[in-house]
């Protein structure tokens, strides 16, 4: 629905202090941030609680995989240049090709990849606000929704 996304560290009109505070003022004191991959998996966290829930619940079989950087191959099978930006990926069978007698062999999985979302970002919030758009934006793949409903969702 449009308006149902949250503003980043607001839940419910009050400001909800993110766990990682102490690891975003220091990020933010910097002109990228760059954080541990402890801190940057809880950033992910973050971000993914402030999905709405009508598009997060399509995260409930699905694995979170954060990665430094896509691997080559991954970029060579999406045709993507090496030094072309990935922010994430969707490994897995949509829901729409799904056989209800051949369930997918592997599970479904959607790989985040800091160091591209750090060199492309300026600030923690707009790190935070990234993630939050790679994750839906690769949820959509699961579920197969189109740009437009993206966009009704404010996620275009």
């Amino acid at each position: 629905m449009p308006g149902d996304r949250p503003t980043w560290g607001m839940d419910q009109g009050r400001f909800r202090p993110p766990r990682t505070m102490a690891v975003m003022w220091y990020a933010m004191t910097r002109r990228q941030p760059r954080l541990s991959p402890e801190a940057f998996a809880l950033l992910v966290e973050e971000a993914i609680a402030c999905i709405p829930e009508s598009i997060r619940r399509y995260l409930d079989n699905i694995l979170i995989s954060v990665q430094q950087r896509p691997a080559p191959e991954v970029l060579d099978e999406l045709g993507m240049a090496p030094d072309e930006p990935l922010f994430g990926v969707y490994s897995g069978v949509p829901l729409i090709e799904r056989s209800l007698v051949e369930p997918p062999l592997y599970p479904d999985t959607i790989f985040i990849f800091q160091q591209p979302l750090e060199e492309a970002c300026n600030s923690c919030d707009e790190l935070m606000e990234e993630i939050e758009i790679t994750v839906v934006h690769e949820i959509a793949h699961l579920v197969g929704f189109t740009d437009e409903e993206l966009d009704d969702l404010g996620y275009g």
